[in-house]
């Protein structure tokens, strides 16, 4: 059976994203594939590893995100499935399906390593929840999920403001490459400015 060809590879995996994603929300749309889709290439740039594996990668990590399949996640089952319906070669499905069962924040603890080119989507997946597009996305996420961003006494309710804290101001130590680290920080640089500003204007 011929091998589809990687650039053909690359585009017809991305088709069939959107299309699987088009209407998904919550700051897990789309155009947050194409963001880091356009991260890990700029990683990729710096650091090397194969190419293709990282669009893929990075096109299919959250094909079966599972806020939205009922709390599991099928992100890998859904990219061997559609790899290997465009007949890729089995060592590339392979290769995807790890990096992408392997990538998220909440399996941190229990992850297997992940490959370079793992490394690299997952540094892209993580810029992602960082700076301005951070901000709006904790929004959008706590919009769609009833999650207030600020409450003066929280308690142990969960917030947008709470999350920066819990979760995204601990992303830049997380980072594999230094390319991440530095774009990270960067990015966390603005939201630190942007929560002190927010927080002197609700008193």
């Amino acid at each position: 059976m011929e091998e589809t060809r990687p650039s053909l590879l690359v585009s017809q995996t991305q088709e069939i994203v959107r299309q699987r994603m088009t209407g998904q929300g919550a700051g897990h749309d789309f155009d947050h594939v194409l963001r880091v889709l356009a991260a890990a290439r700029t990683i990729q740039s710096e650091v090397g590893g194969d190419r293709t594996i990282v669009e893929l990668a990075a096109l299919l990590h959250d094909v079966g995100d599972a806020k939205f399949h009922d709390g599991v996640e099928r992100s890998a089952e859904f990219s061997r499935k559609i790899l290997s319906q465009l007949k890729a070669p089995d060592r590339v499905i392979q290769h995807v399906a790890h990096i992408v069962d392997n990538l998220s924040f909440r399996k941190t603890q229990t992850a297997e390593a992940l490959s370079l080119e793992g490394q690299v989507v997952q540094d892209a997946d993580r810029l992602d929840a960082l700076g301005a597009v951070g901000i709006v996305r904790t929004i959008e996420y706590g919009a769609a999920f009833g999650q207030p961003f600020y409450l003066p006494d929280a308690g142990e309710r969960k917030t947008g403001v709470g999350h920066f804290h819990e979760k995204l101001f601990k992303l830049k130590s997380l980072m594999n490459t230094d390319a991440g680290r530095r774009l990270a920080s960067e990015r966390e640089a603005f939201m630190r400015t942007f929560l002190d500003q927010f927080l002197r204007e609700v008193g």
